[in-house]
């Protein structure tokens, strides 16, 4: 298999991975997650989990997903808030039809809700 190195920092390691991956989301897409009450934008993808093994212990093991595919970084919210999640290619669904997201940070890296997905902006703004 041809695979490359990347480095992540919620891992704190280089984490190898395959140079080609089938991601199904792109940045920009709105998804929800399968089994909880969540929604986001994906604004970052790693092509396998990329986190620490902290954060994959804690996911029960019953429902604990497989570590070769995509991880989605979202900009996610719920009836408690908005919060930044990372979630397995199996745990997602397409959701545009539901509309926008509202997370405060959306704005500071896409343009505005256009044609059912989000578009990065050419610059970022803080």
């Amino acid at each position: 298999m041809d695979v490359s190195q990347f480095f992540s920092p919620q891992a704190g390691r280089l984490i190898e991975a395959p140079r080609h991956s089938a991601a199904s989301f792109s940045i920009g897409d709105i998804v929800r997650h399968r089994m909880f009450d969540l929604r986001g934008v994906v604004f970052d993808i790693d092509p396998v989990f990329a986190n620490s093994e902290e954060w994959y212990a804690a996911i029960p093991e019953a429902i604990r997903p497989a570590r070769e595919q995509p991880f989605y970084h979202l900009l996610a919210e719920n009836e408690d808030g908005s919060y930044v999640a990372y979630v397995s290619q199996q745990n997602l669904v397409e959701d545009s039809e539901a509309g926008p997201v509202d997370h405060p940070s959306v704005g500071q890296i896409f343009e505005p809700w256009t044609k059912g997905r989000y578009r990065m902006r050419r610059r970022l703004t803080h």
